[in-house]
């Protein structure tokens, strides 16, 4: 980091050794501490004396050492650097006043890696406003409020309109995307998080709604032709424009319902005692994914006669599903569940047939996981504007995590008015 923010430049030897290299990934992930060839200080403790007749060693020969190697943190203080603004009078008699820096504009103000800072531990590690300001005050002795803190992350939002303007354009335009949905708490009323994402771009957007106006507005799926991902939430299928393909494991998740509800002594077709369609949809299904696991890389498809069999089974067993009796409501959803896996199979077998598309969403799931972490840690949003902000921070951070940055590296060249941009092509 720079000398105008919180930190200053660390020790050569953590540099090296942390797994925080420019452009690189975040280096706790599968790293460990180990020692280095250049120590920034070196301490030598010489033996007072020989340990078995108490000589003196001063002038004996050295016969090896053992190195053990301490990691630590140097202070940590603000450094505060003033720009003098002059102004000189011109023999013409007109006073002219130097410019400052378009980052400089108030008498006292944090500079970009102070504000960067507040940013990650607020949205990136998800401490609440007055946890961050807290935390920034104790490891810093620097006085921050509240206020502070969400000034900073009003003011790095504002700068994204470009970079969400970039990433929506390559979701438009990418062959196989993940969408999803979940719920955020908003000013005390439910309000959605809608996530759109592939394995290079991730796009979050705060929404009173969940449905298609909330979609529509996003301004993803409108123009989207490539293969959608999602799990059978009825608006998706609104976008006739994309191929469809629903997440395995949200139907795995179903069958299994369906199977504990049915058990031993209440299922009885074909005269096995204990039998229940759903777990022949169920073993069929994970015979395929586990035929596609374990296809040759770079393989189009997988056996047709595996494909064939375990199809047949699972169209067997919705055939079955669907045509039981009903006798409570959860016993309809259940044949509901049956019609939609005859209806839609083409779309829950996709995966089987081209290798480009997963065997479940967990892509997207992902992707908002983080949001229900946020809320679990620090509560509800207090505004929509505040989701808003939330959202469109963390599809800047997770979308250069993809790219090799750094959180922080990227949240520090946002908070400098130079956001990082993907690539146009």
């Amino acid at each position: 980091p720079s000398t105008d923010g919180l930190a200053k430049p660390a020790p050569k030897s953590l540099r090296a050794q942390s797994g925080r290299k420019p452009g690189g990934q975040g280096g706790h992930r599968g790293k460990t501490l180990t020692q280095v060839a250049d120590p920034d200080v070196v301490v030598r403790h010489e033996p007072p004396a020989c340990s078995g007749c108490g000589a003196d060693l001063d002038s004996a020969p050295q016969t090896g050492i053992t190195r053990r190697q301490v990691f630590d943190l140097p202070p940590i203080e603000l450094t505060v650097t003033e720009h003098q603004l002059v102004s000189r009078r011109c023999t013409c008699g007109r006073i002219t006043r130097g410019n400052a820096p378009d980052q400089v504009s108030a008498p006292v103000q944090y500079g970009p890696v102070a504000s960067a800072i507040m940013v990650y531990l607020f949205h990136g590690q998800f401490l609440s406003r007055g946890r961050t300001a807290d935390a920034l005050s104790d490891l810093f002795n620097a006085p921050v409020c509240p206020a502070t803190v969400a000034a900073a992350t009003t003011r790095a939002a504002a700068g994204l309109g470009p970079f969400l303007q970039s990433v929506t354009t390559h979701l438009t335009g990418a062959p196989v995307l993940h969408v999803d949905e979940t719920g955020l708490r908003c000013q005390g009323r439910l309000a959605w998080l809608h996530s759109a994402s592939t394995d290079a771009f991730t796009l979050l957007y705060a929404h009173p709604q969940r449905g298609q106006v909330a979609m529509d507005a996003m301004g993803v799926l409108p123009t989207f032709t490539g293969t959608l991902i999602h799990d059978a939430f009825a608006p998706y299928d609104k976008y006739t424009g994309a191929t469809h393909s629903l997440c395995g494991a949200h139907l795995l998740r179903e069958l299994v319902a369906v199977t504990d509800h049915h058990d031993k002594g209440r299922c009885h077709h074909g005269g096995v005692p204990g039998w229940c369609w759903a777990g022949q949809v169920t073993g069929a299904l994970l015979a395929l994914s586990a035929a596609t696991d374990a296809a040759p890389t770079g393989a189009t498809h997988i056996s047709a006669e595996v494909l064939r069999t375990q199809a047949e089974l699972i169209r067997h067993g919705a055939l079955i599903g669907q045509h039981t009796d009903p006798v409570t409501k959860v016993d309809q959803k259940h044949r509901a569940l049956a019609r939609r896996i005859l209806k839609r199979a083409d779309d829950y077998l996709r995966f089987a047939t081209d290798p480009t598309i997963p065997f479940t969403n967990n892509a997207a799931e992902r992707t908002i996981r983080m949001a229900k972490i946020r809320v679990k840690i620090s509560g509800c949003m207090r505004t929509l504007d505040g989701a808003k902000e939330f959202a469109a921070i963390r599809s800047y951070t997770a979308t250069a995590t993809k790219h090799g940055l750094t959180t922080l590296d990227a949240l520090t060249r946002l908070t400098s008015a130079n956001p990082w941009l993907p690539a146009t092509t």
